[in-house]
């Protein structure tokens, strides 16, 4: 019983025996009076005096229990509730980022992975409920992981069976430590780092498993690695939290020991605290005595053991809520990144459709004004689709306008001329003379129209927004891309056999003869300055 509780009793049930000695003294006269003349109404007096005593008393105790009552569970539920505040907030989050996962998924046109995401935000879910923390062991095959993990359970719960050859897939133990609600289960994983297929793909569950730990025991056996210290800090990056075990100490004189280790907390200090680097000795080796005598050294494993616990005491809530939230996080970036693929595959179809069109549409058009209206209505139709396709709907004036902006940038940047001259060198030694001029032309309209697009799907990924550098650093940017000479070579065998093949066939014997009679150097460059003029 609490101290304030017995407190205010003990005055209470004082106060009411001094008021009721008070009444009993008084009443007594009374009853003395009373009983000469009338026996049983005095006694009825008595009784009643005796009944009103006892219910004061039994009132009063009654009440004291129940208001302290009260108050210590309130006390006690606010505390609960402070307790839990920060990680209900995170599975808030956690279950808010699953909820926009579903309208992602729903665009997903790959059933496929659709399935796959739908399936990982079920189990994130039936996460939010478990009662399990998950430690996970991970590091490279020669660290002895798999005897940390013996040893940490042997000390713990008693004796275990040992784990025989080399772990293919995550090995998972249940285990119970005093001060830690929850159940822990220990998960030993594949070797990181081995060598050969069957190694990579290990390495890969390995690295699957602990970014869906709550805590992460990362084990060496001597000083980081390159190989090792960059997975640690990518895990430690993305908010994974760890503990590093620097095993094996047996193998090593106290001095080199106590260098490694001082090591260790110096290189890992960016990401890992000091207090969270341990050294331990999981499996020591035998030591044979000058008699003869061997002798089997005890495990040194009450290091991490402290630690561990430490840290799920304090942490436990915490360390569940951060990897559920980092885990409908990645899932909801794995999504996004699907759609985005997605959609660019749509665009890039719309673009390679349009350019075409574009280039057929110059082909035959004989007017250079007309050619110029005609590139404007294509590129603004092309601009209207992509659109579509991020959720963004144009109508045909504004599609326009932004075409017609896009095609001023490309002139103004010399993407035009840079275009008409790169062409006319690839296509020099594959058309014809007599239609070299009209099949640049319309080439070099299919590459701009190529170009515009590809800005286009940038402004519409940034949601309408050109970004820090403006629309002249998305076009010149794509302009680079697209000058690639391994795309130059591809999109020119697309261009003869769709545009300059067709184009040969459409011109007779009359439009042969005017031709062959001009140069085809001036003819290149007349067609080039009309090509900027029209865009």
């Amino acid at each position: 019983m609490p101290l304030l509780r017995l407190v205010a009793l003990f005055l209470g049930l004082s106060l009411i025996l001094g008021l009721s000695i008070w009444l009993v003294t008084s009443l007594s006269h009374l009853y003395m009076q009373i009983s000469f003349t009338a026996p049983i109404l005095a006694n009825l007096l008595l009784l009643l005096v005796i009944v009103l005593i006892g219910s004061m008393m039994g009132g009063y105790i009654y009440y004291v229990n129940k208001y302290t009552r009260k108050g210590s569970r309130r006390k006690k539920s606010k505390r609960q509730v402070i307790k839990a505040r920060i990680p209900e907030e995170k599975t808030q989050v956690a279950a808010q980022n699953l909820q926009a996962l579903r309208q992602h998924v729903g665009k997903i046109q790959d059933k496929i992975a659709q399935k796959a995401l739908l399936n990982k935000s079920q189990q994130i879910e039936a996460d939010l409920q478990r009662g399990e923390v998950k430690v996970v062991i991970f590091g490279t095959g020669s660290a002895g992981k798999t005897s940390l993990v013996n040893a940490l359970i042997g000390e713990i719960v008693g004796e275990v069976n040992p784990i025989m050859g080399t772990t293919t897939k995550g090995e998972t133990y249940s285990l119970k430590l005093r001060g830690v609600g929850r159940e822990i289960l220990i998960i030993d994983t594949p070797g990181i780092l081995e060598a050969g297929i069957a190694g990579t793909e290990r390495g890969e569950l390995a690295r699957q498993l602990a970014t869906e730990a709550d805590l992460l025991v990362f084990t060496v056996d001597n000083d980081l690695r390159q190989s090792e210290y960059e997975p640690l800090k990518i895990l430690a990056e993305i908010g994974k939290r760890s503990l590093l075990v620097f095993n094996k100490t047996d193998l090593y004189t106290d001095e080199d020991r106590e260098i490694i280790l001082g090591r260790l907390k110096e290189r890992v200090k960016p990401f890992i605290p000091p207090s969270d680097v341990t050294a331990i000795c999981a499996n020591p080796q035998p030591v044979q005595l000058p008699t003869g005598e061997i002798i089997e050294p005890s495990v040194e494993i009450l290091p991490l053991i402290k630690r561990l616990v430490a840290v799920l005491r304090a942490e436990g809530e915490d360390l569940i809520a951060d990897n559920i939230l980092l885990q409908s996080h990645r899932l909801g970036e794995e999504a996004r990144k699907i759609i985005e693929n997605q959609r660019r595959r749509e665009s890039d179809k719309i673009i390679d459709r349009y350019q075409w069109i574009g280039a057929g549409v110059i082909a035959v058009t004989p007017v250079p004004v007309v050619d110029m209206l005609a590139a404007a209505a294509v590129n603004a139709q092309m601009v209207i689709e992509i659109g579509r396709v991020y959720n963004v709907e144009l109508d045909f004036e504004q599609g326009k306008e932004l075409a017609l902006s896009l095609g001023k940038t490309l002139v103004s940047l010399g993407v035009v001329k840079g275009a008409v001259d790169i062409l006319a060198k690839a296509l020099q030694f594959n058309v014809a003379t007599y239609i070299v001029g009209k099949a640049i032309q319309a080439v070099s309209a299919a590459y701009l129209t190529r170009i515009a697009g590809k800005s286009f799907i940038e402004y519409f990924r940034h949601n309408l927004d050109w970004g820090d550098g403006g629309i002249t650093e998305v076009v010149q940017q794509q302009f680079q891309l697209s000058r690639r000479d391994e795309f130059i070579k591809s999109f020119v065998q697309d261009a003869i056999s769709k545009v300059v093949q067709p184009l040969s066939e459409a011109w007779g014997e009359e439009d042969l003869e005017e031709m062959e009679e001009a140069q085809k150097l001036e003819v290149v460059e007349e067609m080039a300055a009309q090509l900027e003029d029209d865009w």
